[in-house]
């Protein structure tokens, strides 16, 4: 074997993403799911269509680490924001990148409204059940008895309600044509949640209507947890009460080979 044959390139840094460091904490798979979203984005040659909308929450500065445009939307708007762009430049691809507590919470009926009207946009939902950047306070994904700055009983569903389980919620709606749950604990899911991600985005390309990707992650440092441990109680207890699946598939989309 040549030199040159041994030095061909197996693994490289997506166009779609700078070259910025993140301020992610150590174990985060938000940097995960960027490098995902990036490598579709790449793969179907949209970075020059691509507009992004900022939430608020830990990946408020996803806009320094993708390259490719983005806006800033106020706290849960940014379904709202994306309508906007999406009806003004309809031949963009308009993505949102939200967290549980900006999406599932202040944000619930922005994205409720956006899929019941069947908006042209997509939706990648992070999960880790918790608000990440304020210090780890109970999110409408807690799940019963998780301990978090704001229960640290535990979450009492008597008096603080049950989880919210968003993919099944918007699933519900005629506007939503593509709408499912993946997780990124390990390679397998890692993958499946990639080739969601093309689906989502295929989704809108085709003009086919609301995708929303829900993506199940992990936060060491809000759990308590090392990075290893984290990922084992995802497996443990965030994927019982929050089951991987398909939950709405447009059948145009059912057809689509990724």
């Amino acid at each position: 074997m040549t030199l040159a044959e041994m030095e061909t390139l197996v693994y490289a840094r997506p166009a779609s993403l700078t070259e910025m460091p993140t301020h992610y904490c150590p174990g985060c798979t938000h940097g995960v799911a960027h490098r995902l979203i990036a490598e579709v984005i790449d793969e179907m040659n949209l970075r020059e269509r691509t507009i992004g909308v900022a939430s608020v929450g830990c990946s408020v500065f996803a806009y320094n680490y993708f390259d490719f445009d983005w806006v800033q939307a106020p706290h849960g708007r940014a379904p709202a924001m994306a309508t906007g762009v999406k009806r003004v430049l309809p031949d963009r691809v308009v993505i949102t990148y939200q967290g549980d507590g900006d999406m599932a919470s202040i944000g619930m009926g922005e994205v409720v409204h956006a899929a019941a009207r069947g908006e042209n946009i997509t939706v990648f939902f992070i999960n880790n059940a918790n608000y990440g950047m304020t210090g780890g306070q109970m999110a409408p994904t807690t799940l019963p008895g998780q301990k978090t700055t704001t229960s640290p009983r535990g979450r009492d569903v008597e008096t603080q309600g049950y989880p919210v389980r968003a993919a099944e919620l918007i699933a519900t709606l005629e506007g939503a044509s593509y709408v499912v749950r993946r997780s990124l604990h390990d390679p397998k899911n890692i993958r499946l949640a990639k080739k969601a991600i093309r689906l989502a985005l295929e989704t809108q390309v085709r003009g086919l209507g609301f995708s929303l990707v829900e993506l199940l992650s992990i936060c060491p440092t809000n759990w308590g947890m090392t990075p290893v441990q984290s990922l084992k109680w995802l497996e443990e207890h965030m994927i019982p009460y929050f089951p991987l699946g398909d939950y709405k598939i447009h059948p145009a989309v059912a057809e689509i080979k990724v």
